[in-house]
């Protein structure tokens, strides 16, 4: 079994990349590959899609690799692998992003990705922090997870979905954020599981051991 971090030149991986494997030894799901290889991710077993930086930037990178896209939708929607979108990596996958100047994402979960803006202007953007997630659904990655379990958060936008059982977990910050989404075999966390210390490295053997 192998799992693909897609690299398109949006981020340092080598952590993400060292947390998966870790994980993947300790469940025994095979290897972790990190690759910009439309054919290495046309054959994963499941995906991993990062993305550090603004939300058009990220968009235009990945589509720049010929042949990137259309291998991540075979695999995710097509043929309904296990996918997991990271921070850009899960806004992307929205209908649109906001950000600087509107950008269709992929609309695999419907919504739109909208600058973060408190009520209160003391609250400060970016959201930038530990923040406690609150489970709104329960899914297979909870699996010994619970509300007040805390992860990483580095980001100025968010993702509001149309759909409310689409939204697994928030966290609340000046009013609630989007913290992690998903439907079918699709899931995104807007903060890095790879930076989240225990809570984080439970989700991502969770994932890894997901069999939607």
């Amino acid at each position: 079994m192998t799992t693909v971090i897609v690299d398109y030149d949006s981020g340092n991986l080598h952590s993400a990349h060292k947390a998966f494997q870790r994980m993947a030894d300790e469940v025994a799901s095979g290897q972790v590959a990190l690759s910009s290889d439309p054919d290495v991710v046309r054959r994963a077993d499941r995906i991993v899609l990062p993305g550090d930086g603004a939300f058009p930037a990220c968009r235009t990178a990945l589509f720049d690799h010929r042949g990137l896209f259309e291998a991540l939708e075979e695999v995710a929607i097509r043929k309904a692998q296990p996918f997991l979108g990271i921070c850009i990596g899960m806004q992307m996958m929205a209908s649109q992003g906001l950000e600087y100047t509107p950008t269709d994402g992929f609309d695999w979960i419907t919504g739109e990705v909208t600058k973060i803006t408190p009520k209160d202007p003391a609250v400060k953007v970016p959201h930038m922090g530990w923040n406690d997630l609150i489970l709104d659904s329960p899914h297979p990655v909870f699996n010994g997870i619970k509300s007040g379990d805390h992860a990483y958060f580095v980001h100025s936008y968010h993702m509001q979905v149309s759909q409310p059982e689409q939204r697994l977990a928030h966290v609340g910050y000046d009013g609630e954020i989007t913290a992690i989404i998903g439907r079918d075999n699709l899931l995104g966390m807007q903060f890095h599981p790879e930076k989240s210390q225990k809570t984080g490295l439970k989700l991502i053997a969770n994932f890894l051991k997901w069999a939607p």
